[in-house]
């Protein structure tokens, strides 16, 4: 396994990351406990949740699943470093009105509480905004984050699904009270989802964070199988995104066929050659579907072939505004 620092802070994760968003609503306890003993075995130590996975009237089942694994003890929870997220509705009736999607520090003091019951944890390494929420203000945020920190309920904070200047904006507010900030920001990135490559990478690398692709292989269509039109994914179906896409599907299946990786691995490989980039979230729902990703760690892309998978899937340009500027 290869490890690298989640962004400017001192930890060291692996270059994958086991995603578990599939734990209770795809992939049964068991299934689930035998894919995470894999992972520590293969030296995988980043593990991302949520606690709305399990989802609507089953949100926090993910959290529960890996709270149970914990539990069995053996080194577990010392193996891993965690991370969970918070926005999204938990549907509790005692939060009234403030169970609304969203941020602030009721809410992260309340759903904090609430991961690390279920986790079976008295910390979280890395405490996640899982979407911005801008009508709440940064002294509010980080006045709340700071408290965690110092309770040592949370090491790090990270942002998902935030633009370049939402980064911008929270690391000038983190600096002016002397606080670390976020350490990491969790976007969609991909080799069908290039816009990040506009401004969120460029903010992250020269801010300090470490980016995670979320959906490395855009909800399947990246995947091995996406030209059998699989029915059923995060998107909403493949079906008619892989006729939309299927002259560039046909150039890659042709190209990773030349290099002899599948195509997943292929894309995983591309996403790990960013240096801007600390690992990409896989999210395995079987045990064979974890152990045939950990080779995407020895695919070497060399030069031209990264020149042609830029050829198939065109990026923005490059970052902004030289992508669309003199």
């Amino acid at each position: 396994m290869q490890y690298t620092s989640l962004g400017k802070s001192g930890m060291k994760v692996s270059r994958l990351c086991l995603g578990t968003m599939n734990f209770g609503p795809a992939t049964d306890e068991k299934e689930a406990f035998r894919i995470m003993d894999a992972a520590v075995d293969a030296g995988v130590n980043f593990f991302d949740t949520a606690n709305v996975y399990g989802w609507g009237e089953n949100a926090g089942l993910t959290e529960t699943i890996i709270g149970r694994w914990f539990k069995q003890g053996g080194g577990r929870r010392e193996k891993v470093i965690l991370a969970t997220k918070f926005y999204g509705s938990m549907s509790d009736p005692l939060d009234g009105p403030n169970d609304a999607a969203g941020l602030s520090a009721y809410k992260l003091r309340r759903h904090l509480e609430g991961s690390l019951k279920r986790l079976q944890t008295d910390h979280i390494e890395l405490y996640q905004m899982h979407h911005v929420d801008s009508s709440v203000t940064w002294d509010e945020l980080w006045g709340a984050f700071e408290v965690a920190v110092h309770q040592g309920k949370i090491g790090y904070v990270g942002s998902s699904n935030f633009a370049g200047w939402h980064i911008a904006v929270a690391q000038a507010a983190a600096k002016n009270r002397n606080f670390l900030g976020l350490v990491s920001e969790q976007h969609k990135y991909s080799l069908t989802c290039r816009l990040p490559e506009l401004e969120v990478l460029p903010a992250a690398q020269s801010l300090g964070l470490g980016v995670i692709p979320w959906s490395p292989l855009d909800g399947g269509l990246l995947g091995r199988n996406a030209l059998k039109k699989i029915e059923g994914s995060r998107s909403g179906g493949n079906a008619e995104r892989i006729e939309k896409h299927r002259a560039q599907l046909e150039q890659f299946a042709a190209l990773c066929q030349e290099l002899g990786e599948p195509q997943d691995n292929v894309a995983l490989a591309w996403l790990l050659k960013n240096p801007a980039v600390t690992g990409p979230i896989i999210g395995p729902r079987t045990l064979e579907q974890f152990e045939s990703s950990l080779r995407c760690l020895e695919v070497e892309l060399d030069e031209s072939v990264m020149k042609r998978l830029d050829e198939i899937f065109p990026g923005p340009g490059g970052p902004a505004p030289q992508a669309y500027a003199w």
